[in-house]
């Protein structure tokens, strides 16, 4: 059982059929963070949390954009020199994508804390 995991195939599987919108349920604090970076690169629009009375729901506008996201088992511990080899890992191309890293400052991209010159753990790709 992971989450986060059953949230970005759920994404991934919207948008091949073409849907506008999908729900993702369970929601949790890391989905969210995560859905923002998303958002935040442009890779999906605005999502909303919906209480249901149990977890709750994201309700999560798609934009067409995305080719791939995953999360990254198991979840590898790096430094901010180390980012370049785990691009040409996950990401297709130098510049295309983005891989979510959870830092001591939060849930940020890989560009931000190569920028910060902070490292952490991997979490999910997307391009």
């Amino acid at each position: 059982m992971d989450p986060l995991a059953d949230a970005l195939t759920n994404i991934k599987n919207c948008e091949m059929l073409g849907k506008k919108e999908c729900e993702v349920k369970p929601a949790s604090k890391l989905i969210g963070d995560v859905l923002k970076i998303m958002q935040k690169q442009g890779y999906i629009g605005n999502f909303e949390f919906i209480d249901d009375g149990k977890s709750g729901i994201y309700r999560i506008q798609l934009l067409g954009k995305i080719n791939n996201c995953n999360v990254i088992k198991p979840r590898y511990s790096v430094q901010y020199k180390e980012f370049i080899f785990w691009e040409k890992k996950y990401l297709p191309a130098a510049g295309f994508g983005v891989i979510i890293v959870s830092t001591p400052r939060g849930v940020i991209d890989h560009n931000e804390a190569k920028q910060s010159h902070i490292g952490g753990k991997l979490l999910a790709f997307v391009y």
